[in-house]
């Protein structure tokens, strides 16, 4: 297979940044003799891919991440929650493609076969196909120095600050949890013994392989509750907002369940008077408020109802907002706030979310499984007592993620399920043993997770690998009392002694205590790599990147995959939404695309090394150059209008990228080639900002939020005749 580098079109605002910036990534390639080519692997595409209505690139994608030739960069993507999936589905309706509609309660075979298709494609589907390998992400040293010198505002915490976490910290998935390591390959089953003496069959067959780790735990349906009333009483009695974290789209069964009974628990009043006609209305609380309220136009009682809500939200706990101005609440959509970016926001603020009058105040953030709740609350406690971070001069805690073949997916795919009755959920082997039994009430959330062992031994290298190179301490972030990290720490310390780790410092600390000692060192100006599982490299790799640079954006994300080909990722996408908003609104794209010029410095290293091209690599090292004069001259998109945003942030990027290609005396065709073009853009440069800045203030038509018009998000996206021209002619 001929080496290339395979660029993917994903979703909302990385997706509209991609039709400015991959014209200049694909004429500065072409002219170092580099293939570049697209998959769109959008969450419109995968939904027409299930139906046999476009290609399956993310199937392609996957298998090709087996192979050594894989060169992937990965964009952001929609994780999508059901109210997204639906609003995708509508528009793809409307838009001509014969799709059928949601089922929401799939009740013949016909349905079950479509809601199991429509599964396929929402939560975090993209990321388990991609990552066959584990995840080394942190910032580059070009940012930490920008950092330093250009350091944003870490606010304090009040000296009376009331804000805390709340997790139920019994009856979780935390203190539930069991775990075995299997001794030789296996085919496992899971079934339900109702305590009627009916037995269900949940799960028919799990494929599992030797020395791999299966876990299960389940959540109390009714210890929720109780836990749920106390917080709500409790934020009240404090007088401080009520918000929610979870992570409804990477834990896409469990976490809108869990968000469904907040609601419930929230508008209590309201759902015992009304529920039923909800329910008849097809409206969910796992949807979130704002579906339901989105869903009362056609219902009798619909203004009656919407009352209710609103009267509800004056008399209850105060809630956090998301957009206070268009009246999004924390509780309106399931994956408007996930945990990983709105906690270190709410800590970066000084412990202060945002109340219905756009106004700032403490807040009681609510997180109900502990397993992780200790590490944001160890977080604020530092915060309390010794300051905030000063960006100017703490330490990194770059991240080695175990995540390689789907290791600890929890509360997603088929192996999490809402229990109907009352019984014993039991994983059993292929001989009818009982690996793991749950004794379960109606409505617990029973889960199941797998970690394969050859990720495990991989995970152990390159954490190791990195200490070395770094010459930083590595702490695996697991806890003894938990089963899982009881089970995976057997197997790290049998595989740390594969390795010379002699002058190496290695610990495994609990994840709260693992958080302390960063934080100490990290206010030393010390460095710590957190080595930790797929769930804490999520939250970390947004926690301290938040901190340190302002952003998880501007992180470099490599994964180098087991069978030798490389997928890099390109920084978070939460902000994503907003920005599709401000471009459609006011034609101003805000999104920042250094994540992707990160992401291109080791892929195209990745393609010299596969297609022995020394230009690709010469490409890579005038690229990495250039970011860094990019960053150094404050290039990236301002938040107003007047300023530069993202498609005046990628001319830069090309004006420096094409200046050091010129000035390189590695490659001398090269640098002749790149020579008037440097030239062109640098003679034009008032011209060209003048061309991006003359479409700013005005409404944008891009034809369309999950699969905009083509040609229409050219033309917004690549307003300058002038750039245009000197990238064409290249």
């Amino acid at each position: 297979m001929a080496a290339r580098i395979i660029y993917t079109h994903t979703d909302e605002a990385p997706l509209l940044a991609t039709y400015s910036f991959l014209p200049i990534v694909s004429a500065f390639a072409a002219k170092a003799g580099v293939e570049v080519e697209t998959r769109d692997i959008s969450v419109a595409a995968r939904i027409l891919a299930q139906f046999g209505l476009a290609d399956d690139a993310l199937g392609e994608l996957g298998d090709l991440a087996k192979t050594p030739e894989a060169n992937i960069v990965k964009l952001p993507n929609i994780s999508a929650s059901i109210p997204q999936l639906k609003a995708a589905i509508k528009e793809l309706q409307e838009k001509g493609y014969e799709i059928p509609d949601y089922p929401e309660a799939p009740s013949t075979p016909e349905e079950e076969e479509i809601r199991a298709k429509y599964d396929k494609v929402k939560g975090s589907a993209v990321n388990p196909v991609l990552r066959e390998g584990n995840s080394d992400r942190r910032a580059p040293g070009s940012v930490k120095a920008y950092a330093k010198a250009h350091p944003h505002t870490n606010k304090p915490f009040a000296d009376n600050s009331k804000t805390t976490v709340a997790t139920m910290g019994a009856h979780d998935f935390k203190s539930n949890e069991k775990s075995v390591t299997l001794p030789a390959d296996d085919a496992l089953s899971i079934v339900l013994e109702k305590a009627d003496g009916e037995t269900v069959t949940l799960l028919a067959e799990l494929p599992v392989l030797q020395g791999e780790i299966v876990d299960a735990t389940y959540m109390s349906a009714a210890n929720l509750h109780a836990f749920l009333e106390n917080a709500l009483a409790k934020a009240k009695a404090d007088d401080v907002l009520f918000s929610l974290h979870l992570k409804a789209t990477m834990m896409k069964v469990s976490d809108p369940i869990i968000f469904g009974h907040v609601v419930k628990a929230y508008f209590k009043d309201v759902f015992e008077k009304y529920g039923a006609d909800l329910e008849a209305a097809g409206l969910s609380a796992n949807d979130g408020l704002g579906a339901i309220l989105s869903g009362l136009s056609g219902l009798e009682k619909g203004a009656e109802i919407e009352a209710a809500f609103k009267a509800a939200i004056e008399a209850g706990p105060r809630l956090s907002y998301v957009n206070s101005d268009k009246g999004i609440t924390n509780l309106h959509v399931p994956s408007d706030v996930i945990i990983d970016a709105s906690i270190p926001a709410l800590v970066r603020n000084g412990g202060k979310l945002w109340g219905a009058d756009g106004g700032e105040d403490d807040t009681l953030a609510v997180i109900p499984d502990s397993s992780y709740a200790g590490v944001y609350q160890t977080v604020i406690d530092d915060v309390k007592k010794n300051g905030p971070l000063d960006p100017a001069t703490i330490g990194t805690v770059p991240n080695v993620g175990l995540m390689a073949q789907k290791a600890e997916e929890y509360g997603s795919h088929d192996k999490t399920f809402q229990i109907e009755a009352a019984g014993t959920v039991r994983v059993l082997n292929k001989a009818g043993d009982v690996l793991i039994e749950h004794d379960v009430e109606a409505g617990d959330i029973w889960r199941a997770c797998q970690t394969k062992d050859i990720p495990v031994r991989d995970w152990v290298k390159l954490a190791v690998s990195r200490a070395r190179d770094s010459k930083t301490p590595a702490v695996f972030w697991l806890d003894e009392s938990r089963a899982h990290d009881a089970e995976l720490i057997k197997k790290v310390t049998t595989y740390l002694t594969e390795h010379d780790t002699e002058g190496l410092e290695i610990k495994i600390l609990s994840p709260e205590l693992a958080t302390a000692y960063s934080l100490e060192r990290l206010r030393n100006g010390e460095d710590t790599i957190s080595v930790t599982g797929n769930v804490l490299r999520d939250y970390n790799t947004d926690l301290f990147p938040i901190l340190e640079v302002g952003t998880s954006a501007k992180m470099l994300s490599i994964v180098p995959l087991i069978a030798g080909g490389g997928l890099f990722e390109t920084g978070a996408g939460g902000s994503a939404p907003k920005h599709v908003q401000q471009l459609v609104e006011e034609d101003y794209l805000r999104w920042d695309s250094l994540g992707e010029f990160f992401a291109l410095v080791p892929s195209f290293e990745k393609y010299a090394e596969q297609a022995s091209a020394p230009a690709a690599k010469v490409l890579a090292g005038a690229l990495d150059r250039a970011t860094a004069t990019f960053l150094e001259n404050d290039r990236s998109p301002g938040r107003k209008l007047g300023t530069t945003d993202n498609r005046g942030s990628h001319f830069y990027l090309g004006l420096y990228w094409a200046q050091e290609l010129a000035a390189q005396t590695e490659d001398t065709e090269l640098a002749a080639a790149f020579k008037g073009l440097a030239e062109t853009l640098a003679a034009n440069e008032d011209k060209i900002v003048e061309e991006l800045l003359a479409v700013q203030g005005k409404p944008a038509d891009i034809g369309g939020y999950y699969l905009p018009d083509a040609e229409k998000v050219t033309a917004v996206m690549r307003p300058s005749a002038t750039l245009n021209e000197a990238i064409d002619s290249l």
